[in-house]
């Protein structure tokens, strides 16, 4: 399948005005620099991480170690040869005078979603709002960029594309889809459009992209599945 560059630009394709440090659940989509397999491979439809992959897996998950307001679950995220995927809440800290972060981090919402309104605080690459979405990914890629590049010793490569895809989950309906997108996203390689061998369209895609259209259609937002 023929590489659409602009599927990749590298303007910010976040929502200019909305407040992404405010509570509610976004799927993210983040792609290796010019869709390079360095995470492993799919074989019998599962995916075999091989070392940088394993890397990509854990420093997704220090993500909430080191970050109390946010809350990942094993369910809501996939490495690919050549992308991730993943849900990440924010969470409100102090919902209950921040007095148990830890018992709010195992208690992420599942069927109440809090979705973003315009703020005066936008979100720009080289403007990241600490706290915000932007800001969690930064250090992701960050961080795994380095480790990567340490145990490749290629200092300074790029790992991953300069930006990244979002899409706030408005309802549970969408956070179902998503979660069932994630959890088959290694059945499904040979759909998957970040594939370079890619055969047809993803039927399961393209319901959520119909999905997002709609939910965008009452809430505008950027993103891409």
């Amino acid at each position: 399948m023929p590489d659409d560059p602009d599927r990749h630009h590298r303007r910010s394709i976040r929502l200019k005005g909305y407040d992404y440090t405010q509570p509610g659940a976004y799927f993210i989509t983040i792609v290796t620099y010019e869709r390079m397999p360095l995470f492993g491979e799919i074989v019998n439809g599962e995916m075999r991480l091989n070392e940088y992959g394993q890397m990509v897996r854990d420093e997704w998950f220090q993500t909430a170690v080191v970050r109390p307001y946010v809350v990942l679950h094993p369910d809501e995220f996939v490495v690919m040869p050549n992308h991730v995927h993943g849900i990440i809440w924010i969470v409100d800290t102090d919902a209950d005078g921040g007095d148990d972060v830890g018992a709010q981090r195992r208690c992420a919402p599942t069927t109440t979603f809090h979705v973003p309104m315009p703020s005066a605080r936008g979100v720009t690459p080289n403007n990241v709002i600490p706290g915000s979405l932007g800001a969690i990914v930064r250090l992701f890629k960050s961080m795994t960029t380095r480790r990567i590049n340490l145990l490749r010793n290629t200092p300074g490569a790029a790992v991953w594309q300069r930006n990244y895809y979002e899409h706030i989950i408005r309802h549970e309906r969408a956070l179902n889809a998503i979660r069932r997108y994630i959890l088959e996203n290694p059945l499904r390689w040979h759909l998957d459009r970040e594939n370079p061998a890619c055969t047809e369209p993803d039927p399961l895609a393209q319901t959520i992209r119909a999905m997002f259209r709609q939910d965008d259609a009452y809430h505008p937002a950027g993103g891409a599945l």
